[in-house]
């Protein structure tokens, strides 16, 4: 029987799962993703093939868990920030992008968000299977209920909204990826052009006093 490190069986995958996650973006930074295999990462790790493969049945699933599991704090963290119904949704959602930007310096979520990642994304299942979902939905909420209460215009379909912005997000994750220090300076710039986006037209609010 293996080794168990640890104090008890559930420590001892917690440490597994940190190991797989460091091991992988090791090897992401040394080469691409599609030439990395399930031996590399065992070998990296430190396990034997065989083990790994009682954490995830291919490359695919392992990097789905991964990811999952490292993304919970930022899914709780956004989830508690949009539940906060008496702010305003401006507001709320100023934290968010930074919530949202701060996991691209997350060592464990680093590779998701680095440039050349496409293969790596595209891994990632749709719906509410992908770890991001959650995410998405309580972004979408915030929008929803800033447009109920005038903050935001109407911008129509919400959902294609948010998708859109969510690619101006993925492009400042990425610059932080390369550069750590443009941190401020991306969070300040995805503000002012998300704000700016959901903003109301001044010709909206003369429609709305019958001008």
């Amino acid at each position: 029987m293996p080794r168990i490190r640890g104090a008890s069986i559930e420590e001892h995958h917690e440490m597994v799962w940190a190991d797989l996650a460091e091991a992988t973006r090791q090897l992401l930074l040394e080469r691409d993703y599609d030439s990395i295999n399930m031996g590399h990462i065992a070998a990296r790790a430190g396990l034997a093939r065989n083990t790994l493969y009682n954490y995830a049945r291919d490359k695919s699933a392992l990097v789905l868990a991964l990811t999952e599991r490292a993304s919970r704090p930022a899914v709780e963290r956004v989830t508690a920030i949009a539940a906060r119904s008496a702010d305003p949704a401006a507001e709320r959602l100023r934290e968010i992008i930074e919530a949202i930007l701060e996991m691209s310096t997350d060592q464990a979520l680093r590779p998701m968000f680095r440039p050349g990642s496409g293969p790596l994304v595209d891994e990632m299942p749709e719906g509410q299977d992908n770890p991001f979902h959650a995410i998405v939905v309580e972004v979408e909420n915030v929008v929803r209920d800033g447009i109920a209460r005038g903050e935001f215009r109407d911008v129509g379909d919400v959902h294609l909204t948010v998708e859109l912005l969510s690619g101006a997000m993925r492009a400042g994750a990425e610059r932080i990826g390369r550069d750590q220090s443009a941190f401020a300076a991306t969070v300040r710039a995805a503000r002012e052009m998300v704000l700016a986006s959901l903003a109301r037209h001044p010709d909206q609010d003369r429609s709305a006093q019958g001008l």
